[in-house]
């Protein structure tokens, strides 16, 4: 069977962590970062990878600057809640409520963790 392309692949999602992080680099930030060594092929490697997430539309490139600058237009909370809509319509039949009380119960929160919690729930009963 044929596997579904992911939206945003793992070597695609470091680049987006880095800009997420930074709000913005150059290719260089990225070889730097990713790949120490930074090898001709490291750096071909991040030039296409920040290429296909340029034509999916999640970062945009600014061609006034040289270097060019890079910069994230997918918002890692919009990328995790359709992370978590996939999860939830692949295992659940849609329904969020297992897959968030399973991650619930699984995780070992802070107290501040549990307030945000707290205050989500509250926000949406009232």
């Amino acid at each position: 069977m044929p596997r579904k392309a992911q939206d945003v692949t793992d070597a695609e999602l470091a680049l987006m962590h880095i800009l997420w992080e930074r709000e913005e680099a150059t290719v260089r930030d990225f070889v730097n970062r990713l790949y120490p060594s930074g090898t001709p092929s490291d750096l071909a490697t991040v030039q296409k990878l920040l290429k296909r997430l340029e034509n999916k539309g999640y970062v945009t490139r600014n061609r006034k600057t040289w270097p060019h600058l890079f910069r994230a237009q997918l918002q890692k909370e919009d990328l995790i809640e359709r992370r978590l809509r996939k999860t939830a319509d692949a295992l659940c039949a849609g329904d969020m409520s297992p897959l968030l009380t399973n991650l619930v119960k699984s995780q070992n929160f802070t107290r501040k963790d549990v307030k945000v919690l707290r205050d989500l729930l509250d926000d949406l009963e009232s």
